[in-house]
């Protein structure tokens, strides 16, 4: 359903990801599945970061997304790039 692009990075507190969906997709159920696979797998590989957790929650309940729609593919992935990685 969803094509998550090599591109990956951000802060510790905060990422940034560059995707690819399909337009009858709501970005709301887009950011809610990316959070639940996420928290979830990273729950079952990683259990040494719940101490990262807040309030027993990897992700905040909020987010943040654009469009980048007439932008070439490479301006966005030198931004991403350019974002510290995430700690």
């Amino acid at each position: 359903m969803f094509n998550i692009l090599p591109e990956m990075d951000g802060e510790h507190d905060h990422v940034h990801l560059l995707v690819e969906y399909p337009p009858k997709v709501a970005v709301s159920a887009l950011v809610n599945s990316l959070k639940g696979v996420s928290s979830r797998r990273l729950r079952q590989e990683r259990p040494d970061i719940e101490q990262c957790y807040w309030k027993g929650v990897l992700w905040s309940p909020s987010y943040f997304a654009a469009s980048c729609g007439g932008t070439p593919i490479g301006i966005v992935r030198q931004y991403i790039e350019q974002q510290q990685t995430p700690r």
